[in-house]
Parts: structure tokens; C-alpha cells; sequence
């Protein structure tokens, strides 16, 4: 029989108590959001920003700001600008030798094609998640997203580069992806209390999901808000259900301490009491359950 685990019945204070305890401006400057908030100067640069910082959140969060780094810097530091004034063969060439892990310039500047031309439409990013989320839910807002963004950028026009289309996962996919870049900037954009941004106004906070990233999902499976082991749609809906019984108005508040408690080191992935002997959740961790004692 397969032993599940469940948080402890405290679970909810513990959790709120690791919260208020985190410290918040450490984890901010190692976080890929220090960087975007510098070029979100407006709602529409802020969602610029916000797009291409979340599509090249792959790997290690100092090469992730790097990168994101390096791309404000071939766009002079204003990546709005970037969209609306310059040229599509200047972006290209501005970007031909940008490398980080497997995303290559081309690829971000079919991205740039696609936002220039969403907003000469006179849509913008939120009004295309919103519309999909009114038709359906969270996840068709991130599918009607991923769809738009991966589309060629007028009929008929030059198809997307190689691997381009992989760059936006849609959870309504066959995969049924985590989509945890798309998730994390729908969350950077909606919710309005630090450290996020708050741009968008017609998605609630408590319609949030949680951007699944593996520290995430390590840690929210040791705590028992899921008992799935493997990171998909299904997973991130289990953790934010959890979640949402502790803070139905915004349940994904948590999201930063959860994943950042991960990437410090605050969280061991291992018993080590010399590390987790003052962690508020140690008494709903799997590794440590049933341990009465914390010598």
C-alpha cells in the first residue's frame, strides 16, 4: 500500500509563519523579477518585459537574469521601445548572436514580430488571456496565450524559427503541461503585492495557479499538497487547490517563499537538522514525519 502523506492539521499557520518570517529582500535580487522591474516602467513595457524575462526562465536564476540582462541591453535598455520603434531586421540583427541554454535570438525575435504586431491590433497580452480565460478557464487563457504568441505573425508570413513553438507549452496541449514560465507571468503581471507587478486588472488573485517549477513541486510534494511525483497541469491545479484553502483571495502569495526557499539552500532536500531545525514546516515534512523529536 502506498503510504500518502498529509500536512499536519497546524499546516496552514506553519505555512503563514515560514511567510512572515522569509526574507524577502535577499531572495528578490536573485530572483529574474529584480530585473524586469527596472524596465516595467508601464503596463505595457511591463508586460514586454514580463514575456520575454518568463520565456527565458530556464535554468539557474544568475544565467536567467544574465540573459534577461543581455536582452535589455540589445534593446538599450527599454524593451517597449525595442518593440514599437525599431525595425523587425534591425531587432534581428541585434539579436542574431544571443544565446541562452537552447533559446537562440531568432527565436526572440519572431517573439518581437509577434508583439508588435498583437499590438497594432490593439490587443495586448492581457486582453488575450482574459478573453480565453472568460471562455473557458485559467488554463484556456494560458492556451489561448501560448496559441497566439506561437503563430506566425501575419498570414502567410515567415514561419517560426526551429524550436520556437516548444518556447510556449499550453496545459491544454496533449503533454498537458505545467506551463510554468507562461503561469509565472501571468502571476508577475496580476498580482499587486510584492514583489510582483500588478498590471493586469481584470484577472482576480484567487484565479491564479502556481508556476510549478521543480523546487516548487519538491517541496509542495514533501509537504503533502500533492501526491503526484511528476510536474503537470494536473499537479499544478492539485498544490493551488491546497493552497487555496489556506488564502482563498490569493493563494499563490506563497509561490515566491516556496520556490526561493528551494534555490537558497533554506530548504536541504534532505534531513539535515543543523538547516532544518528553525523551519516552521519541518513538523509537515515527509522526511521528517513521525521524528518526535528534533535532536
Amino acid at each position: 500500500m502506498v503510504r500518502v502523506h498529509r500536512p499536519t492539521p497546524e499546516f496552514a499557520g506553519h505555512l503563514r509563519v515560514l511567510y512572515d518570517r522569509f526574507p524577502f529582500d535577499r531572495s528578490l535580487a536573485d530572483d529574474p523579477i529584480s530585473v524586469v522591474r527596472p524596465l516595467a516602467l508601464d503596463p505595457r513595457r511591463g508586460e514586454i518585459a514580463g514575456i520575454f524575462a518568463a520565456t527565458l526562465a530556464i535554468g539557474n536564476t544568475t544565467a536567467i537574469r544574465g540573459a534577461i540582462g543581455r536582452l535589455a541591453d540589445a534593446a538599450d535598455g527599454d524593451l517597449g521601445s525595442f518593440i514599437t520603434t525599431i525595425p523587425s531586421v534591425e531587432r534581428r540583427k541585434r539579436l542574431r548572436a544571443f544565446r541562452h541554454r537552447w533559446i537562440r535570438g531568432d527565436q526572440l525575435a519572431y517573439l518581437s514580430d509577434r508583439l508588435e504586431a498583437i499590438y497594432a491590433s490593439d490587443e495586448t497580452l492581457e486582453s488575450i488571456f482574459a478573453n480565453g480565460m472568460r471562455d473557458g478557464g485559467f488554463a484556456d487563457g494560458l492556451d489561448a496565450l501560448a496559441r497566439r504568441l506561437r503563430s506566425p505573425a501575419r498570414p502567410r508570413g515567415p514561419r517560426p524559427p526551429r524550436g520556437y513553438r516548444a518556447l510556449f507549452p499550453s496545459p491544454l496541449d496533449p503533454s498537458h503541461s505545467p506551463a510554468k514560465r507562461l503561469t509565472l507571468f501571468v502571476r508577475w503581471m496580476v498580482r499587486a503585492r510584492y514583489p510582483d507587478l500588478g498590471y493586469w486588472h481584470t484577472v482576480p488573485t484567487g484565479e491564479l495557479r502556481v508556476p510549478l517549477d521543480h523546487h516548487v513541486h519538491w517541496i509542495a510534494y514533501h509537504l503533502g499538497l500533492t501526491q503526484r511525483r511528476t510536474r503537470s497541469w494536473a499537479t499544478v491545479e492539485e498544490v493551488t487547490r491546497a493552497l487555496r484553502e489556506i488564502d482563498p483571495i490569493d493563494p499563490i502569495r506563497f509561490d515566491f517563499v516556496l520556490c526561493h526557499t528551494g534555490i537558497s539552500g533554506d530548504c536541504p532536500k534532505e534531513r539535515d537538522l543543523r538547516i532544518c531545525g528553525p523551519c516552521a514546516v519541518r513538523p509537515d515534512c515527509r522526511l521528517w514525519h513521525g521524528r518526535r523529536s528534533a535532536a
